[in-house]
């Protein structure tokens, strides 16, 4: 299981937000007892997580409307699958001989707006409210994440980020990056650091995995 979370709600309540919906995550996920199938395991870890958030929140002031992103990938071990889940703007690409492919669509207001035709990509990228999300871990009672099961191959190399990355560094580049060398690590540092480069403007962070 490998997850990325993306908090929100300032420093301390982003921190708290994200850090609980990992922990819950990967507590009912990887301990082997919770019973049924992967889909339904890890949808229930999601909604444990979101009402852990929500709970949180109200019972700290400070702390209420807090709330995170999230993009997780569960590989199955010993099968050709994965199940990808998230919600939010953080994605998920494959990387795979040599081509990127991204796998999730983001969960915000511009992102919803060029799906349907409204909107171009160049007005995206200059809207007020190209931070504005539709979907998030602890900001309502319930949370709907997007789920869909994926056929691995060997050799393809995940790539989890939040939109620190993907606004500054585009496909083509990121691609690129990755097409430069195998160190998983470096690669990553990498790809933080042409976002930085970039502008920096948002908090960075790739989780790069790959099948064996």
């Amino acid at each position: 299981m490998f997850i990325v979370c993306d908090g929100m709600g300032g420093a301390a309540g982003g921190e708290i937000a994200s850090r609980l919906t990992v922990d819950t995550i990967l507590e009912r996920t990887v301990d082997g007892t919770a019973e049924g199938s992967d889909r339904a395991i890890l949808h229930e870890a999601i909604a444990a997580a979101n009402r852990a958030v929500v709970d949180r929140g109200d019972r700290d002031t400070g702390l209420y409307g807090m709330g995170t992103t999230l993009v997780a990938l569960l590989l199955r071990r010993g099968q050709s699958t994965a199940i990808i889940a998230h919600a939010g703007d953080s994605r998920c690409y494959v990387f795979r001989a040599g081509k990127l492919s991204r796998c999730t669509n983001d969960h915000s207001l511009v992102d919803e707006q060029m799906r349907m035709g409204t909107m171009t990509r160049e007005e995206a990228e200059r809207s007020p409210f190209r931070s504005v999300i539709t979907r998030a871990i602890g900001t309502q009672k319930t949370v709907s994440e997007e789920m869909q099961e994926f056929e691995t191959q060997k050799g393809d190399v995940f790539l989890l980020c939040t939109d620190g990355l993907t606004r500054e560094v585009d496909e083509e580049e990121i691609a690129r990056v990755l097409s430069a060398g195998s160190d998983l690590e470096r690669i990553a540092q990498r790809l933080v650091d042409e976002a930085n480069e970039a502008g920096g403007r948002d908090n960075v962070t790739c989780l790069l995995v790959k099948v064996p």
